[in-house]
Parts: C-alpha cells; sequence; structure tokens
C-alpha cells in the first residue's frame, strides 16, 4: 500500500499537468450512467483507438464492460457544473437530470459536447486502482466552444483566442 503522504506529493506533482474534462458515459440495463473522467487519451490513428481509465469501482465501468460500448464527451468551458454532478456519487438519475443526450454507436453522447467519440469497449487491463479501457472509436464529433480543463486540483478555462 502505497503511502498517504506519497500519494499527496504524487498528486501535487501530476497536478501540474492540465488536462481537458470529460464525461465518460455508458448504457446500463437501467439506463444511461456516466462519470467525470480527465485520464483519456488517443492511442492509435489507424484503426481510430482511445484509451479510457476508469476507478475500479465506477458504475460506469460496471456499465461499459457488460454493454460493451462507451462514449467520451469533452466539456465545454461552460459545462463544469456537469462535470462536478457526474463526478458525484449521485444516482444515475440525478447526474441525467436536466442533462440532453443523443445515442451514437450505442452510447449516450451529452448535448453540448465540445467533442466526441463513441465505439466499443475491446479491452479492460489492470492498472492499480484502475482499469485501463481500449475503446475502438466508431463515430465521433466536434461542436463549438471552448474546453473545460483540470489544473492543480481547480477547474481551469483557456485564455485568450483558439484557432
Amino acid at each position: 500500500m502505497t503511502d498517504p503522504e506519497e500519494i499527496r506529493r504524487f498528486r501535487s506533482a501530476i497536478g501540474q499537468f492540465a488536462t481537458g474534462v470529460c464525461v465518460v458515459t455508458a448504457f446500463s440495463e437501467n439506463g444511461p450512467t456516466g462519470m467525470t473522467a480527465n485520464a483519456i487519451t488517443s492511442l492509435s490513428l489507424d484503426p481510430l483507438l482511445m484509451i479510457v481509465c476508469f476507478d475500479r469501482t465506477a458504475r460506469t465501468r460496471v456499465a461499459a464492460e457488460a454493454s460493451g460500448r462507451v462514449a467520451v464527451n469533452v466539456l465545454s468551458s461552460d459545462q463544469e457544473e456537469i462535470s462536478k454532478i457526474f463526478a458525484s456519487k449521485a444516482t444515475e438519475d440525478e447526474k441525467f437530470a436536466g442533462v440532453g443526450w443523443k445515442e451514437h454507436a450505442g452510447a449516450p453522447v451529452l448535448d453540448g459536447s465540445i467533442g466526441w467519440f463513441a465505439g466499443a469497449l475491446t479491452d479492460l487491463r489492470p492498472g492499480g486502482d484502475h482499469e485501463i479501457g481500449i475503446v475502438a472509436v466508431e463515430d465521433f464529433g466536434v461542436g463549438p466552444g471552448e474546453p473545460l480543463l483540470y489544473h492543480r486540483g481547480a477547474y481551469a478555462r483557456m485564455m485568450g483566442e483558439t484557432p
């Protein structure tokens, strides 16, 4: 077991790396489910693959594994509240209350996302207290807006204009 002080120091150091904020979604037998995540990256352009890291205890991981389908929703700078509710232990009904979505490639894609990727969860590999999922991207899209960022344990926004 890692020493708590070492974990705190590691979190402080890794917090220097600014990341985008996403909500990963899937369908469970009871409807849509989702969780906030920032451990997401592209893996391959040929074929189109992504990596999504799931907390081992996440309800969304269970649903994604069962359904074999997942979506990654890149949040816009005005979706901070969505990020917070999907990061909570709220029920799935509470998380999706007032949040529009449409199904793409067998997974829920959130309205207002500035980018989204949907497809098959092809593999889950152990990664400490997380599982590393590989997603074969089958559908994706881009929307308007600026990204919501996370840096040093807090939400952040881009400064200046982007192309």
